[in-house]
């Protein structure tokens, strides 16, 4: 049964408290609550006649959005992180209209009130309050303020999902981190897959089986588009689900009541300081991961201790008594999982794999990457170790894996190589400073001739990473190349006056400016060398460019593709 089909069943919330007791204790505790709560607020609503408890009112699906509303769905309304109190009242009303009840997470009464407050400013405030009072009653469905509804929202509408058609849901595997969680959750899919496992996974690159993802708008979507992609991979028989765990997705719980077994931390770098206070805020979001108090399911947590943000996630998962391991490109450090030797070259690398087992079959492996970059092999550990931690014979599962690892595939657009006759042409979703840094290092070293990177910054987002950029680009480069990326709503040349404080002379007279990314990336083409390396960057997977709300077809890989073919380089 798809979810679809499930849309015309009714069912109530006594229904799912009374299906699962058992199972899903604390959440039946939660709804009962709830209910309890619902019961109060009516009766000391002002001439409510809505004798009629919310435990018993038949109701189809959860929906978050009210665009989506039909009759007898239950609304949920939540926060918006810019916060407007006139949209939210009017989403409160429309919805009202059909929902069977709704729950928010917004006070109605004050969203009510302030609403009216904003348009007569001499009301007393006591009447204001009995005014919204006698509204939400008026209103043409129950309103319940849940404050905290998104402690237990995912595991609500996973339960619903379940009540008609049980099934059984994949083993999760997330990733958190700055950089890499596109990279590592595609590999353990693929890893699993090889080895014998359904596997699915979702993420900046898409969600889906591999090989027919579908595109997505969020890393991670909200609570209702994850239970339900959670659901169907659950009546497709995956068994294993890769998920990428964004700082927003956490901060906001839209992975609450997600079965997560095995958590990966990559790293953390410069990036969203737009939505995060600071580093530190940043740091703690991440850390949501690995609290089992938030993931009951955990039992392994996989941290890249090489990080200098690494110990805040160590700190955490130890707290919550889970299996802790540990991976490192740094041979003199005592990690679980250790790339002992690293033989790079441009058509993947050689690794020595170290464990801390104590098992000699296991202990000391040589594996062959076709992956790019040094970047990636940490990504590769990562990737290893996860697979290990869903099988307990260790031996057995690491020597399975060395074969499978030179069968792998790069993410799209993760140091995605575009065939040329001559020099070497990149595309990466590289769009944070530590993320470039790293790309370009990686590649140096490679490099007969001039490497050259080609990057802008994201207009709408933290500008003060935009500086940041044109350094770690000027710094790993030989010649750079600053052009658009997703301007939105901003002034392309704005944003690259931005990239352009603080560079010298000597930098400028590397540096070229072009803020047309299609023309920039022909420029590189026509004007680099037959043993230079050139990096697109920043777009990596992405179809699109945002121009003043606007999303317009635009793929570096087929720009780039196209640009060779024009010059006569393929």
């Amino acid at each position: 049964m798809t979810i679809s089909s499930l849309d015309s069943a009714t069912v109530t919330l006594q229904q799912l408290i009374d299906a699962n007791k058992s199972q899903q204790q604390k959440l039946a505790e939660q709804l009962t609550a709830m209910i309890a709560a619902s019961m109060q607020e009516a009766s000391n609503q002002v001439g409510s006649d809505q004798s009629q408890s919310i435990a018993h009112i038949p109701f189809q699906q959860f929906r978050l959005d009210n665009r989506q509303l039909e009759v007898n769905d239950v609304f949920v309304l939540l926060k918006s992180q810019t916060a407007n109190p006139q949209k939210s009242r009017d989403y409160l009303l429309q919805a009202a209209e059909q929902a069977a009840f709704i729950l928010s997470e917004i006070d109605p009464s004050i969203l009510l009130s302030e609403a009216k407050s904003s348009s007569n400013a001499s009301s007393e405030p006591q009447t204001d309050s009995i005014a919204s009072m006698q509204q939400i009653a008026a209103l043409p469905c129950p309103v319940l303020y849940v404050p905290n509804i998104r402690d237990f929202l995912g595991s609500l509408i996973q339960v619903r999902l379940q009540y008609q058609q049980p099934v059984t849901l994949p083993t999760v595997v997330a990733v958190t981190g700055t950089n890499g969680k596109t990279t590592i959750s595609q590999l353990v899919a693929q890893l699993t897959q090889l080895m014998g496992q359904s596997s699915a996974v979702m993420g900046t690159a898409g969600n889906g089986r591999l090989g027919a993802l579908v595109q997505a708008s969020h890393t991670t979507g909200d609570a209702l588009a994850v239970q339900q992609f959670l659901y169907q991979m659950g009546t497709e028989k995956a068994e294993i689900l890769a998920l990428e765990a964004s700082s927003h997705g956490l901060d906001q719980q839209r992975l609450q009541g997600m079965p997560v077994t095995v958590a990966i931390y990559t790293n953390l770098s410069r990036d969203h300081l737009d939505y995060h206070a600071d580093m530190a805020e940043y740091a703690a979001a991440k850390a949501k991961l690995f609290d089992k108090a938030h993931f009951p399911d955990l039992t392994h947590a996989i941290i890249n201790i090489d990080d200098e943000h690494a110990q805040v996630m160590l700190d955490m998962a130890n707290d919550s008594g889970l299996t802790v391991w540990t991976y490192s490109l740094d041979s003199s450090k005592a990690a679980t999982f250790v790339a002992a030797d690293i033989t790079p070259s441009l058509q993947g690398v050689k690794i020595n794999l170290r464990t801390d087992f104590g098992d000699d079959k296991a202990d000391n492996i040589e594996i062959v990457s076709p992956l790019l970059g040094r970047f990636n092999v940490a990504n590769l550990l990562a990737a290893i170790a996860a697979v290990v931690a869903l099988d307990t014979n260790l031996a057995i599962n690491i020597e399975r894996i060395a074969p499978a690892v030179a069968q792998l595939q790069g993410a799209v657009g993760r140091m995605q190589r575009v065939p040329s006759n001559d020099g070497c042409f990149i595309v990466d979703y590289a769009h944070t400073p530590d993320a470039l840094s790293q790309v370009l290092a990686s590649l140096k070293t490679h490099c007969k001739g001039q490497l050259w990177a080609v990057f802008g910054c994201g207009g709408d987002r933290d500008a003060g990473k935009r500086p940041l950029m044109a350094q770690a680009g000027l710094e790993g480069a030989d010649q750079v190349i600053l052009t658009a990326d997703n301007p939105r709503t901003e002034d392309p040349n704005v944003i690259l006056q931005d990239m352009q404080a603080g560079m010298t002379a000597e930098q400028y007279q590397r540096t070229h400016i072009e803020p047309a990314r299609q023309t920039a990336i022909e420029y590189a083409v026509s004007h680099s060398g037959v043993d230079d390396i050139v990096v697109i960057a920043g777009k990596g997977h992405e179809t699109y460019q945002e121009i003043n709300n606007v999303r317009y077809d635009f793929d570096d890989s087929v720009v780039l593709q196209q640009a060779l073919s024009q010059a006569g380089r393929v």
